[in-house]
């Protein structure tokens, strides 16, 4: 009998034994991977930082070892001036076309990471249901920034409304820069956020995605003419950005695998009813 209890005894120090290291290697692990993650901090504007605060809760976060500190802010030129001034360590908002006219103006330069996505600029009419429909001495609407310009008269000319001079830059070309204008279209540029409360006012608005969907429309939807993603569009392709002398910073390469998660993309088409289409495509392809 004495020799039963003395080893059950004996046997139930050895299993209190084992547990305590199994808890001990639990927190050893837990420890471990704490001391291996890396903070991003990551500026956005908009729906765009809904994305980014969905990635930071992610699963796939976790295990690719990056705690995400996501920045909402309101401003292009600021989030970008964000990234070069060290306050933000990335920034994902902006198109090619956009952060190539940032640079032409920023003695600090910032470069793509990953791609993203394209969200289709749109031609969005009160007046007209189709392109066929417009009529001679039309007035439409254009941002009143670069880029978008410059996009939204491809759109135009991709349309068939207008022909733009053979080297027309897509970085900073202004209606100047028509050649052939057969419907005599009048332009008139606003401020890019204004798109969907002057559409009222205007025979045609060129509208950017993201302030359409925010102003509760869808490209997919109420456009009567909308941008397809190809070689031509190149610039209007969404990218992450960082510090050129960053770029090769192996925790900011993961900002793109995190979003091109399945889960995320699954919640971006969700979230934002398919009109951010995807572009998985890389850097060096798309970047010159």
């Amino acid at each position: 009998m004495k020799k039963w209890v003395s080893g059950l005894l004996i046997a139930g120090v050895l299993l209190l034994g084992a547990c305590g290291n199994q808890a001990k290697t639990e927190d050893t692990k837990e420890t471990t991977n704490a001391a291996k993650e890396e903070t991003i901090r990551i500026a956005s504007v908009g729906p765009d930082a809904e994305i980014w605060r969905f990635i930071a809760k992610s699963d796939a976060a976790k295990e690719a070892g990056i705690k995400l500190e996501v920045q909402d802010i309101t401003g292009g030129a600021i989030t970008n001036n964000a990234v070069a001034d060290g306050d933000a360590d990335a920034n994902a908002f902006q198109s090619i076309g956009y952060l190539e006219s940032f640079n032409a103006e920023s003695p600090v330069k910032l470069v793509p990471v990953a791609t993203t996505y394209i969200e289709p600029m749109g031609v969005y009419s009160n007046k007209f249901k189709s392109i066929e429909e417009i009529t001679d001495g039309a007035n439409v609407a254009l941002a009143d920034n670069p880029s978008n310009t410059a996009r939204g008269l491809r759109v135009l000319e991709s349309a068939g409304l207008i022909k733009l001079k053979a080297d027309f830059d897509d970085g900073i070309g202004t209606p100047d820069d028509v050649v052939e204008n057969p419907k005599n279209l009048q332009f008139t540029l606003i401020d890019d956020l204004t798109g969907p409360r002057v559409l009222p006012d205007v025979d045609l608005v060129l509208i950017s995605n993201t302030i359409a969907f925010e102003g509760g429309l869808n490209v997919l939807k109420d456009s009567i003419y909308r941008e397809e993603a190809d070689a031509s569009t190149r610039k209007s392709i969404n990218i992450i950005a960082v510090k050129e002398d960053r770029a090769n910073e192996e925790a900011l390469q993961k900002l793109g695998e995190l979003y091109h998660d399945p889960k995320v993309q699954e919640f971006v088409t969700e979230q934002f009813d398919g009109t951010k289409v995807e572009v998985d495509e890389p850097v060096s392809e798309v970047w010159e």
